[in-house]
Formats: C-alpha cells, sequence, structure tokens
C-alpha cells in the first residue's frame, strides 16, 4: 500500500476512532457529574474494588486471539466460529467460577454487599463473550464507523437506565445495572449490524494454530491486567470503601483524557503497523509521527488538569470529593506518558514479537511490587506516587527494546516529543497566571483553559512544529477548490 494510500486510510480510521472513543468518553463524564453527586462515595469503592475480577476476565475471554486474528491477513469461516465458540464457552466458566467465588471476594475486601453485587455485574461479561468476533472483523476492515454506532448508542441507553434508577435512591445497582446493560446493548447492536454469523463447526486443530502467538499475548494480557487494577484491590483490603472510591474515580478521571488518546490510536496502530510489520524503515517512520501526535495532545492535557483539578472536583463532582483531588494531580504525571508505551506494545505484537511483549509485562510487575512495598508506608498518595514511577520506568523499557526492532530509541523518543514538552510549560504557566486569582471556581477553570489553549497553539505555530503543518494541511485539504466546482 502507497504511501499517501495509508495515510488517507489511517486519518479516516483516526477521525472514527477518536470519535468513538471521545463520545463515550464525553457522555460517560457528563452522567457521572449526575452520579457522583447522587451516590455515596462508597458505591464507587464497591465497584472499584471488582474492577481486578472484571480486568482479568474480559482478557480471558478474549485469550489473545482476538488480537491473533486482526495479525492475519485471510482468515476462514471455519477459524472464526471456532474461536466464537471457544470465547463463549470461556465466558459461561469464568462467570460459574466467579459467582461461586463471590462468598470469597466479599470476604477479602470484608463488605458482604460484594457478594450480589458482584454476581449480576459479571454477567457483563457474558455479554462482551459474544461480540468478540464482530469486533475483530470491523477492525479488519477499517470500519470503526459502524463501532461508534454501537458503542455509543449502547452507552446512551445504559447511562439513561443508570441516571434514573440513582436519581430513585438504587444506590451502587445504578452503576452495576450501567456496566451489565452497556455490555449486553453493544453487543446486540454489533449482532444486528454485521452479517457475520457462526457456522455449527468447531475445529481444535484451527485453534491450535492460534496458540503460539496468544498464548504469549494471554500470559502478558493477564499479569496487566492483574497489576494495572491492583491498587483499587490494595487500598480496599486495607482502607474503608470510601478510600477506595475517592482513589478510583481520581484515577478514572486522569485517565479518561489518556483512555481516549490510547483508545484511538491503538485500535489504528494495531491495523496499520501489522500491514507494514515486515518494513523497518516505514515502522520507525509511522512510529515517530505516532509519538509525535501523541506528544501534541498529551501533554498540554496533563499540565492543564493539574491546574484546574481542585476546581474541577468541586465545582462539577462536588465538594465531597475533595479528598481525590491531590491522588488526582500525582496521577496525571503518569497518565501523560500511558499512551506511548501502548503504541510499543502494538509494535511488539505488529513484529509478532510476543516474547518481547511477555519479557516486559514480567520485568514490569517485578518492578511495581518492589515500588508498592517501597511506597505503601506514605499511605494512597504513596501508593499514587508509586504508579507514576513505574509508568516511566515502563516507558524507558519498552523504549529499549523498539530500538532492538525499528531503531526507534530512548534519545528518538525525547527529540520527538520535547518540544511540546517544553511549550506545554510555557503554557499552563500562562494559564496560572491568567487565572489565579478568579474566585469563581467556573470562571477559574474557563479561564485557564483558553488562555493554555490559546498560548499552546501559538507557541506551536510560531516554531512550526511538525503537528501544526500536519493539522494546517489536513484542514487545506477539506476546503472546497472552487476550481473544480466551477468545472
Amino acid at each position: 500500500m502507497p504511501d499517501s494510500t495509508l495515510k488517507k486510510r489511517t486519518v479516516t480510521a483516526l477521525f472514527w476512532s477518536f470519535l468513538d472513543k471521545f463520545g463515550q468518553k464525553l457522555i460517560f463524564l457528563i452522567s457521572s457529574v449526575f452520579l457522583m453527586r447522587l451516590l455515596d462515595i462508597s458505591a464507587y469503592g464497591i465497584m472499584g474494588s471488582l474492577l481486578i475480577f472484571t480486568a482479568i476476565s474480559s482478557l480471558l475471554i478474549d485469550s489473545g486471539f482476538g488480537r491473533a486474528l486482526l495479525n492475519r491477513k485471510h482468515i476462514s469461516a471455519v477459524e472464526y466460529s471456532t474461536v466464537f465458540y471457544f470465547n463463549l464457552a470461556i465466558s459461561a466458566f469464568l462467570y460459574i467460577a466467579l459467582f461461586l467465588s463471590a462468598p470469597l471476594i466479599a470476604q477479602l475486601f470484608h463488605e458482604p454487599m460484594l457478594i450480589p453485587v458482584s454476581r449480576v455485574l459479571f454477567l457483563s461479561l457474558l455479554f462482551n463473550g459474544l461480540s468478540v468476533i464482530q469486533t475483530v472483523i470491523f477492525t479488519k476492515a477499517s470500519d470503526f464507523k459502524t463501532q461508534t454506532k454501537a458503542n455509543t448508542s449502547a452507552l446512551v441507553i445504559s447511562t439513561a437506565i443508570a441516571l434514573i434508577m440513582a436519581w430513585k435512591g438504587f444506590g451502587v445497582w445504578s452503576l452495576v445495572a450501567q456496566n451489565v446493560i452497556y455490555a449486553f446493548f453493544r453487543s446486540l447492536f454489533l449482532w444486528l449490524y454485521s452479517p457475520w454469523r457462526p457456522k455449527w463447526i468447531f475445529k481444535m486443530s484451527k485453534l491450535k494454530t492460534f496458540f503460539a502467538f496468544s498464548n504469549k499475548l494471554l500470559a502478558s494480557g493477564a499479569i496487566g491486567a492483574i497489576f494495572n487494577n491492583i491498587y483499587p484491590s490494595v487500598i480496599a483490603m486495607f482502607y474503608p470503601m470510601q478510600q477506595v472510591g475517592f482513589y478510583t474515580q481520581a484515577y478514572k478521571y486522569q485517565d479518561t483524557p489518556f483512555a481516549v488518546l490510547s483508545d484511538t490510536f491503538r485500535s489504528v496502530s494495531m491495523l496499520i503497523l501489522s500491514e507494514i510489520n515486515q518494513q523497518t524503515e516505514r515502522l520507525h517512520r509511522v512510529v515517530a509521527k505516532l509519538m509525535k501526535t501523541m506528544s501534541f495532545l498529551s501533554f498540554p492535557i496533563a499540565v492543564i488538569l493539574i491546574l484546574i483539578a481542585e476546581p474541577l472536583f468541586v465545582n462539577v463532582f462536588g465538594e465531597k470529593w475533595l479528598p481525590s483531588v491531590p491522588y488526582f494531580q500525582i496521577l496525571c504525571l503518569g497518565g501523560a506518558v500511558s499512551p506511548f508505551t501502548f503504541i510499543l506494545n502494538e509494535l511488539f505484537i505488529a513484529k509478532e514479537r510476543a516474547d518481547f511483549f511477555l519479557s516486559v509485562e514480567i520485568v514490569k510487575r517485578i518492578i511495581l511490587i518492589a515500588l508498592i512495598i517501597a511506597f505503601f508506608k506514605q499511605g494512597i498518595a504513596g501508593l499514587a506516587v508509586s504508579w507514576v514511577v513505574y509508568m516511566y520506568i515502563t516507558l524507558i523499557i519498552s523504549l529499549f527494546l523498539s530500538k532492538k526492532l525499528i531503531a526507534y530509541s530512548l534519545w528518538n523518543f525525547i527529540r520527538d516529543v520535547i518540544p511540546y514538552v517544553t511549550l506545554s510549560l510555557v503554557a499552563v504557566l500562562a494559564a496560572y497566571f491568567a487565572s489565579y486569582q478568579i474566585s469563581n471556581g467556573f470562571l477559574q477553570m474557563l479561564a485557564a483553559m483558553a488562555v493554555m489553549g490559546a498560548v499552546y497553539l501559538i507557541l506551536c505555530r510560531v516554531f512550526n512544529l511538525e503537528m501544526t503543518t500536519e493539522i494546517n494541511q489536513f484542514i487545506a485539504s477539506k476546503r472546497p477548490k472552487n476550481s473544480d466546482n466551477e468545472e
């Protein structure tokens, strides 16, 4: 595929993928403003303590086969059907296991309410298992538009029901309903939009052909799922559920913008990098461009969130959430670099170096355990700091390995991102001096964001940074040409 065709396909895919992720996060954010005001903090603590179980289960349901299917150029109907039935069987097995384990989970976190909550919440695993193949098929076809329709429709329905339940006083069950109903309708819409249907055939021989690639992805993913969600579980074992709620909401809202970036670029990069996985020089150029694009967005977002954290939580979510602010500000420092690691992981997978992926995960988690132990005595803020340190170490390790694969090193990364980091810091300093004396919280936030955005974009234009040029070219390409119209 020529560079121009690849670029056009990438831009289109990025647009719909971003619209999907951003639209979901926007709906989620708006609904959360009302839910966080209506619900007790402990409700979020209960949900947060179960994150580790849903994350691991979701990963096991896919079993790494979804990514393996994406990596292959040609997939037969037999292979699709075989993976579908395997995923369905794993989903049912996991739900039964978790259903029976509910009393043990409640005992572990000292919360009896977890028994009924977990048994209903884990139904979402069954629904998610039904739509893995449809998601793969749409992604392989670069059809993020259809996925956007399915995801957004399901989110609107589930969010409306959750808000009504919260208003009627259903408490934590509002959040449970939101998760389960979303999974159900998302799966339903994907089935309605997709013409694919499983055939009544299952061949273990076909399944085995995926194991060599997927088993390492599964192992590394399982390790990642455990440790990415270990903090709420650790806090739940030693602190009241309210403290779990403060931390999980701080983490969730610092993660929201960076997750949009990560998911957007990850959805597209898994497709594009896999397509050019044998072209080392081209991979280097594409990865460098992805890093610059994310830097252009990630660093200014991080610094402005740190600046407006207190008025954001107090005025938007309510004063009762004020204890979340310091956790939120600390975590933003790590969130700023999280999207880069996800892209490098996709590079390892695209190059079919699942051994790199697994090795990185094992080393990273050993480091994370050491950091948790080292910072645990400093309380929840200390745990937040340990996560930030861990994110930077993770990035450095991933860059070391990417140098071996495509000669993209730590130095290349620093050279690509340092202009955006520098201009973000200058812009946020201007935003601070322009807004710190404003007493009204909402006006303070608006002023800070307006000044930050204006100064940052002007500086990028003045220094003629690459991403500014790319944006100008994209806008110019979308303008109607009068000469063409006349002809």
